[in-house]
């Protein structure tokens, strides 16, 4: 198969996809390794994207979601690939809006009965008092679309008015947009990888993340703890949770239209009942750290090249019979 990764330098994004130029690299040896034709793209430019559709590939593997610039508008590279019908790999921009905004998801999974923790959006000056916010203390709140922790610290756990309204502000500076103000859910947390096979089964992987304590005596998940990789990745050893884990995540991906692959954030209250937390559809796929291949390999045993050969089966299973039958005669000749 002629195959090309597309990306972008990325580490001005607020979502940066697969990760770094190496992490694409890991994708295109593991690519290769399975006698693909491979090239890795990294795009700054319509015109880029323009010679990968004119060299009209079998597949295109996107390990961003769009093109930025300044002062125009991004380049969503699902709806370009999908004007110029070319396959592409995972969701339409339709499907990715739930991973760029996650009060958009919370709002979908919650209208088709999917449990999620109680939320509200805030801008700066928004609520003047304690009593007129619809939920009650403690809180914790984050950017809306921000993704690998970015935004979130110790002081995203409020417990108090002040504290709120500092946070607030401090996150909007940052983002410029409403923060997601959630209940605070005092369990653990959960990551759980899904791979949607050639077949259409699933295959399920749920981990649990074990943050260190922070300094306010809480294990919170943020930009820090994941850029350091201090947090700890366990296999679900317990029956009923891993059962209420894979069932939750099979729901948000199904309930979401989710296509190929995505990860699904769960976290427990502190009765151990799952809660959907967000989507992530362009999860990381840094080799030896990323949540994404790493819950494939503590829940499944499945190493890195594997786990990509899963992810692009669809992808390929989407390819005309016509292509792939030629391409099998000429690579049997």
């Amino acid at each position: 198969m002629n195959i090309e990764i597309v990306t972008t330098p990325n580490n001005e994004l607020k979502e940066s996809g697969f990760g770094n130029i190496k992490s694409c690299n890991s994708i295109l040896e593991s690519m290769t390794k399975l006698g693909h034709s491979v090239r890795l793209n990294i795009c700054t430019t319509k015109n880029d994207l323009e010679n990968i559709a004119n060299r009209k590939p079998d597949l295109v593997v996107l390990a961003v979601k769009y093109l930025s610039f300044k002062n125009k508008k991004d380049i969503w590279l699902s709806d370009y690939f999908a004007k110029h019908s070319i396959n592409y790999t995972a969701s339409s921009r339709e499907i990715l809006k739930f991973d760029s905004n996650k009060v958009l998801a919370k709002d979908h999974l919650k209208s088709l009965g999917i449990k999620t923790a109680d939320y509200f959006t805030a801008l700066p000056g928004e609520y003047k008092t304690m009593q007129e916010l619809p939920i009650k203390f403690p809180l914790f709140l984050k950017p809306i679309d921000a993704a690998n922790g970015n935004g979130i610290d110790d002081l995203s756990f409020v417990t108090n008015f002040i504290d709120f309204e500092t946070k607030v502000d401090s996150l909007f500076e940052r983002f410029q947009l409403p923060i997601l103000v959630e209940e605070y859910l005092g369990g653990k947390e959960f990551t759980v990888s899904v791979v949607q096979n050639s077949d259409g089964t699933l295959l399920i992987s749920p981990i649990e993340i074990n943050p260190l304590v922070s300094s306010n005596g809480l294990r919170i998940l943020g930009q820090q703890a994941k850029k350091d990789d201090s947090e700890e990745l366990k296999k679900v050893n317990a029956p009923e949770t891993k059962t209420n884990l894979i069932k939750l995540a099979t729901a948000a991906f199904y309930g979401l239209g989710v296509r190929d692959y995505g990860r699904i954030d769960i976290k427990t209250n502190i009765k151990g009942e799952c809660y959907f937390m967000e989507a992530n559809l362009v999860p990381g796929m840094t080799k030896g750290s990323s949540y994404f291949p790493k819950a494939c390999e503590i829940a499944n045993g499945l190493s890195y090249d594997k786990v990509v050969e899963l992810m692009i089966a669809s992808g390929i299973s989407r390819i005309p019979v016509n292509v792939s039958t030629a391409m099998h005669i000429q690579a049997g000749a």
